[in-house]
């Protein structure tokens, strides 16, 4: 008997604290903008509430579920019968179509999380020229100012062309510089009229490159013989083995890269001291191990290899200087071995380490 009497006691205390607690209360939960216009920018609704509850009601924190929706609310405490707000706003800019976004809600209700609502479809604004050519060079408009070749063959040619429209009111005649030896790149037509639109084609001959993997170049649009810096297209590809058409003969014979380990860590080091590592790398297969390229990707990692070329069974060390001079914290550099090997043409070595500050002692 004393225990059920215990129990209702505590139920009693619970149901009183609970009964003193504010509530939340909105006059709606959720919004519908209907159709909304992308041109006409952002749009606003107020959800506005009332705490019903018997003490103050505070709500500590309002987060949307997205960048895009804004909420604004009322930050100082709402005694009960008296109301409160929360301002949410929306951008549709750049997002076309149906949305439907949520704001959460964290107070010391009796409720403590709550969440509200808002929806809606934006009506995407017309496209405009900038829209479709955003890079602006003198009067010329591009749609991107990169040229991507993506992957080649050594020895392959490959064209790629950039959209572009002459959007001043004279006839331009773009020309190039800084073009590398390995691309060709002309203006098709070679002069446009105003309101006229062309083409940038350019052609990357991998056989006059000479390298391997991921490489990049860049060149200048000139107009009248004159060079501006920020009138810059940059171009890319990976120039990569074909390995797709050998029989599985000739892939059980291929060569097989193998490495004793691919991570190393220097673990605790002074800026003041340079580390070196050798990476073995061993060719496990039955052909020719060739080590087309090896790079890194810091200017602060050096990167030498003993032999390039690794007969059935034979090893070479890949040397790795670091040099931590000028760099603080938790450092990790990466390493690229390109190969002949089929099934592990590019391989990703890496070193890490812990820079300690000037005067800071070594851990052992």
């Amino acid at each position: 008997m004393k225990k059920l009497t215990s129990l209702f006691s505590l139920l009693l205390a619970c149901t009183t604290l609970l009964a003193q607690k504010p509530i939340l209360t909105f006059e709606t939960d959720s919004h519908d903008f209907g159709d909304i216009q992308e041109k006409d920018g952002k749009v606003t609704y107020v959800f506005n509430y009332t705490n019903t509850g018997a003490s103050p009601l505070v709500l500590s924190q309002v987060q949307a579920s997205c960048g895009c929706t804004t909420p604004e609310w009322t930050r100082t405490p709402v005694r009960p019968n008296e109301k409160g707000n929360i301002k949410v706003t929306f951008d549709p800019t750049a997002r076309p179509g149906k949305f439907s976004k949520t704001i959460t809600i964290q107070s010391n209700a009796q409720q403590p999380v709550k969440t509200i609502r808002i929806m809606g479809n934006v009506l995407q604004r017309p496209r405009t020229v900038e829209d479709d050519y955003p890079v602006l060079m003198e009067g010329l408009r591009l749609e991107n100012n990169h040229i991507a070749f993506t992957k080649l063959a050594p020895g392959e040619q490959k064209t790629s062309e950039v959209k572009i429209i002459n959007t001043s009111d004279k006839e331009l005649t773009p020309d190039f510089i800084n073009v590398p030896q390995h691309i060709k790149v002309v203006c098709q037509p070679a002069t446009l009229k105003p309101g006229e639109k062309g083409l940038i084609v350019a052609t990357f001959d991998a056989s006059k490159k000479q390298d391997w993997g991921f490489v990049s170049d860049y060149l200048y649009v000139i107009f009248d013989g004159k060079r501006q810096y920020k009138n810059r297209i940059s171009l890319s590809a990976s120039i990569e083995e074909d390995f797709s058409k050998l029989t599985e003969k000739e892939l059980a014979n291929a060569p097989v890269i193998s490495f004793n380990e691919k991570v190393h860590n220097f673990g605790d080091i002074p800026q003041t001291k340079k580390v070196e590592y050798d990476f073995i790398v061993t060719n496990n297969g039955n052909e020719k191990l060739i080590l087309r390229k090896i790079k890194a990707s810091c200017g602060c990692t050096a990167v030498t290899p003993q032999k390039t070329i690794l007969e059935k069974g034979e090893s070479t060390n890949i040397h790795v200087a670091f040099d931590p001079h000028g760099k603080t914290g938790h450092q990790s550099k990466n390493i690229t071995v390109i190969s002949n090997d089929p099934k592990n043409t590019n391989v990703i070595l890496k070193i890490t380490s812990n820079i300690l500050v000037p005067g800071a002692d070594v851990v052992k």
